[in-house]
């Protein structure tokens, strides 16, 4: 769609819809017919699941929503089956303490009202955010509220003294962003990545937001640890299966296979091993993944604290129901948030 011509933004908002609900009714859709009916069929399918979605029964959604093999890997409750056939919330985050006036900048309610976390907003209108001029002065990010839950975790509230922290595997710096933010001007945040091109749209995003207290660089983890003296606090939102991102990436429920959960999570520990070398005394490890599959989330977290006897777990509460009992993990469902599907973990370094 980038390269076509001439299409208006109700056309483009419509191929969107139609590919994505294509993926997300693929096992309903008539196998005998053309490509073209099969994508009405699909998108008559969504308009009818959004006014009723009792229309698809129970047994109908663990039949076809998902791969069969997914039922080995996790836990699969109806109310997260029926979370992945609607249509995405669209979440932004704020800049602290400005959801309310992002919100009525973009029209209030019923197009744009607060969210269920500090700083966001669920947008619901029709706007071109990226056009609008809050999001030219850096006002808001566009960001899943589950994603923003991971800078929450890292930083439940203010610090009182300057931190260092580092976001190993920070992509185009949604969470780098957030945890700037949250560290409100008490502390630094490296930004690494493997990609070079994911760290240009990172610098991209930190000139719009005008932050300061962000450095980035391209790093592996066949590289050295970067920076001295060790950091207060590390970050890894690590490599996945995303499972927990199929209601918003419906073609993936297709791609992903057993094989990759294996993989990833071997590939998940070890960068937690390599990333736990640079967490000083007293400072916390955070692993964040967005899927749910068990090996990768539950697996991974204590498969690290069992190599890591230096390490023990650091209990905090769901940011989402405030005053929540502390718990060492926890994981956020889709069906629950209105977001992805999150997985977060912490861990302090033992002082001795």
């Amino acid at each position: 769609m980038k390269l076509a011509r001439g299409l208006t933004p109700e056309e483009t908002r419509w191929i969107s819809r139609a590919v994505f609900a294509y993926f997300r009714w693929q096992e309903w859709l008539d196998a005998e017919l053309p490509l073209e009916r099969r994508i009405d069929q699909a998108a008559g399918f969504a308009d009818t699941y959004a006014r009723k979605p009792g229309f698809v029964k129970d047994e109908a959604l663990a039949a076809h929503a998902v791969p069969a093999w997914v039922r080995e890997a996790m836990e699969v409750p109806v109310p997260w089956l029926r979370s992945l056939q609607r249509e995405p919330r669209l979440w932004l985050r704020a800049r602290p303490g400005k959801g309310p006036e992002v919100a009525a900048a973009l029209g209030g309610d019923p197009d744009a009202v607060p969210g269920p976390v500090p700083d966001s907003v669920e947008y619901r209108g029709l706007k071109d955010l990226f056009k609008t001029p809050g999001f030219h002065k850096g006002e808001f990010e566009i960001q899943d509220v589950a994603s923003q839950v991971v800078g929450h975790c890292c930083v439940p509230t203010v610090p009182e003294a300057d931190q260092r922290w580092w976001d190993v595997c920070a992509g185009e710096g949604g969470k780098t962003l957030h945890l700037a933010d949250l560290l409100a001007g008490k502390g630094t945040v490296l930004a690494t990545d493997r990609a070079e091109w994911r760290l240009d749209r990172l610098q991209q995003r930190i000139s719009r937001a005008r932050l300061l207290g962000v450095r980035w660089a391209a790093w592996d983890d066949a590289q050295p640890i970067p920076g001295e003296g060790g950091f207060d606090g590390v970050l890894v939102d690590a490599p996945c299966t995303g499972l927990g991102t199929w209601g918003r990436n419906p073609h993936a429920r297709w791609t992903v296979q057993p094989k990759d959960i294996e993989e990833l999570a071997a590939r998940q520990l070890a960068l937690l091993g390599r990333a736990a070398e640079a967490v000083k005394p007293g400072g916390q490890l955070v692993y964040s993944v967005c899927t749910l599959t068990r090996a990768e989330t539950a697996g991974v977290a204590e498969a690290f604290l069992k190599a890591h006897a230096d390490f023990e777990a650091l209990p905090f509460a769901n940011p989402f129901v405030p005053g929540s009992e502390p718990a060492a993990f926890h994981v956020f469902w889709p069906q629950d948030t209105g977001g992805s599907g999150m997985f977060v973990a912490k861990w302090r370094r033992r002082l001795a």
